[in-house]
């Protein structure tokens, strides 16, 4: 009987220390790493001032503002994309807000920026960088655009650094996918900061 009593405790406690270490993980662990097959999103900062509050106004009830990150066109394609997707919504936008929408948007993802790729899923990876390994790679893949300080000085959340790393990728930053994932592991463990940024 005491055996028994010790043995079912033993497990409990077993139990409370498995169930503990996977609520830490998932606290610790970005959504991405947790479920694998979800591509990663852009994000998008919200513009200041007019084209801010149209945006808030006309477009933020239906959808993010990161979608636009996936297009660079010029005005010409962003007037019609907007009126292709919004024919069935009966979405109404007033003239003076359309042209400040279309200023912004043609601006920021026009035709000589690079739109995020649609399709990029997180590889798993098994081996992590060393301080030293990480260095070489942001001395290869960064500076030839700008100084690592930019890189230095910067504290995001992992899954922040995936994008930005992904974002720098489309400009010719040369990385690999495994690769690519290794900088953002050690990018989120040493100059990383809470999950919102």
């Amino acid at each position: 009987m005491g055996t028994t009593k010790h043995t079912k405790a033993t497990k409990r406690g077993a139990c409370l220390v498995i169930l503990a270490t996977v609520a830490v993980l998932m606290r610790v662990v970005p959504v991405n790493a947790q479920v694998f097959g979800k591509p990663t999103r852009p994000q998008v900062d919200p513009p200041k001032g007019a084209v801010r509050q149209i945006i808030f106004k006309n477009c933020t009830s239906c959808h993010g503002i990161d979608d636009y990150a996936y297009n660079a066109l010029d005005r010409a394609g962003w007037s019609a994309l907007i009126d292709t997707r919004h024919k069935d919504l009966k979405v109404a936008i007033s003239d003076a807000d359309r042209e400040v929408l279309l200023d912004w948007v043609a601006s920021r993802f026009g035709p000589s920026s690079r739109p995020f790729p649609r399709a990029y899923v997180p590889p798993e990876i098994t081996t992590y960088f060393s301080d030293a390994e990480a260095q070489t790679v942001l001395q290869r893949a960064c500076t030839s655009c700008h100084s690592v300080d930019r890189v230095n000085e910067a504290r995001y959340s992992a899954d922040r650094w995936r994008v930005v790393s992904l974002d720098m990728r489309q400009r010719g930053a040369k990385l690999e996918d495994d690769e690519l994932e290794r900088l953002v592991e050690w990018l989120g463990r040493v100059k990383g900061t809470n999950p919102n940024q």
